[in-house]
This record gives C-alpha cells, structure tokens and sequence, in this order.
C-alpha cells in the first residue's frame, strides 16, 4: 500500500514558492497570505523531514531535496488540474489569448503548442501577436510574454528566461568574409533591430543597439550606424539567414534557428543582460483554471 501523502495544500504552496521564490507572489497565487503559505511549507518540511526551502542573501532558494521535486510536483499539479477539469460537465472548448512578440512566437512557442494541446485538448490557445504591450486589464488578453518590460505590481509576472546577446550571421557569410574577430564586423554589413519608435521599448533598445553592445564588449574601432534596419525582428533575423548581414541575437529566440544550422555565431563575444522574457497576467486572470494551467505548463517548457 502506497505511503500517505502530505496535504494537498502544504503541495501546492510548496509548488508555488518553488518557482516564485517569493511569499507574496505565491501567496497572491494561491490566494492566501504570505504567512499562511510559510505555515503550509514549513507543515510539508514537518512531515517530509527535510527542509525544501532556504533563505540565500535577501531572497529565496530551494534546497537539494526541494529542487529535486520540483518538476515533478509542477506536473503532478498539472495533471491533477486536467483531472479535475475532466470531471466537471462538458462545456465548449475555452479560448485562451496569448499576446507575444512575432519572433518569439514563430521561433520557440508555437512550435511547442502542440505538447499544451495534448494536455489541456479543451483550451484553444489564440497567438495574438504584437509589438505592442497590450493592457491586460482592458483587453481579452489573458496571457501575455514580455520582454524588457518595466514591473508592474498590478500583475503577476514570472521569468521565462534570462537572455544572451551577440553577432550571429548566416554560415556562408561567416565563411566567405574571414568573421573572426570583433574589427571584422567593419567589413561586413550590421543589421539593426529599431524599436526606436516603441515607447516601451526603452530597456530592450539599450541592449539590442549596436553602438551599445560594441560599447560593452569594448570595442571602440567599430563603425556601428551603417546597415540594414528593421523595425520588426524576425524580418532582421531573415535578412541574417539570408546572407545580407550580422544581426545581435537574442539567444532563447535563436537558439532553435543556430542549433539548426541555419545562423552561426562568428564570435566569441557575448553580452548577458539584466532584462528578460516574462510570462505576465493580471490577478484576477492567474485564478483562472485555463490561465493557471498555462502558466505552470509554459514555465515547466521554458526550463526544459
């Protein structure tokens, strides 16, 4: 006979604080207050044995035990959350709308949409995508993907991933040009990503200019304003595989297209930024069944 589990509450703030590593996040996830989820940790640490969550600096971290179940208890989660929904009366499929940047969606989400959709067959996932930071609390936007977007306390916001930035180009373009070191990209053509115009845009044009990101590296012997410019970034990462330049990439965007093949990168250098993609939903959307389902599923896709 199967040990008894530890309460199903004590499971699901465990769940919650290990990937928000923060009380009041979780606690505003679970609806309850901070100290009620440390209560229901702390019971889980009682019963278990060992204690799962540490304090590291200011802030939250897993301890080996903790870190070692946590995926599995995320997809535990999930599944009990499939189960329940399974035994509630038919109803018409729900809709979820996701907002996202074209390049993000076309390059890491859709592609994964499929393993969603096995899961969760009831939700139909609509991918609106944009520029634009839509308003979530104005809007039937239930989900959105940010990148280098300012917080927002209104909101529950969790990481998705940090990012990587440097010069990536097409592989006959780094064969044919001789690309290997940073005065190099004197010699060939730099494409620009111009968010210039985007008022959100701030933070993420800080990183994703040339100028800036020579600067950083320090190389001071570049000529930086030439080039290609496109205001959308898939249409400057095209232009890259195409052969017609060196454009700065955004590595949990490229990663699939590099390790395909399809872009190199010529350089050592690299840029690690203090900005990152964010999975973002109002509160009262987090309580959501089809909202909660997935975050928790993108969360456990982006770690993989």
């Amino acid at each position: 006979m199967p040990a008894p589990l530890p309460s199903l509450n004590a499971l699901r703030a465990f769940e919650s604080i290990a990937r928000h590593l923060h009380y009041p996040s979780a606690a505003a996830e679970l609806n309850v207050s901070p100290a009620a989820v440390k209560q229901l940790v702390s019971k889980l640490e009682s019963t278990v044995g060992v204690p799962l969550i540490k304090r590291r600096g200011k802030g939250l971290a897993l301890t080996a035990n903790g870190e070692a179940s946590q995926s599995e208890l995320t997809a535990a989660m999930n599944l009990l959350a499939a189960a329940v929904q399974k035994m509630q009366a038919p109803t018409q499929k729900k809709q979820l709308i996701v907002s996202v940047e074209s390049s993000l969606a076309a390059t890491w989400l859709v592609p994964k949409l499929a393993d969603f959709k096995k899961h969760f067959p009831d939700v139909n996932v609509l991918i609106d995508s944009t520029q634009e930071v839509v308003d979530l609390h104005r809007t039937d936007v239930d989900v959105a993907i940010r990148y280098g977007v300012n917080s927002d306390e209104s909101l529950v916001a969790n990481r998705l991933f940090e990012d990587l930035i440097f010069p990536v180009c097409s592989p006959s373009m780094m064969t044919n040009t001789k690309l290997t070191t940073v005065n190099d990209l004197n010699n060939v053509p730099l494409i620009h990503w111009d968010i210039s115009r985007l008022p959100w845009a701030k933070q993420t044009q800080r990183w994703f200019n040339w100028k800036s990101w020579l600067n950083k590296i320090g190389a001071s012997n570049v000529s930086s304003n030439d080039g290609l410019y496109f205001s959308d970034y898939g249409l400057a990462v095209q232009s890259a595989i195409a052969g017609q330049g060196v454009v700065l990439a955004s590595w949990p965007i490229l990663k699939n297209v590099v390790d395909a093949g399809l872009l190199v990168q010529p350089l050592k250098e690299t840029v690690s930024t203090d900005i990152g993609y964010d999975i973002v939903t109002t509160h009262a959307a987090r309580e959501s069944a089809e909202v909660g389902m997935f975050v928790s599923w993108i969360l456990q896709a982006s770690a993989g």
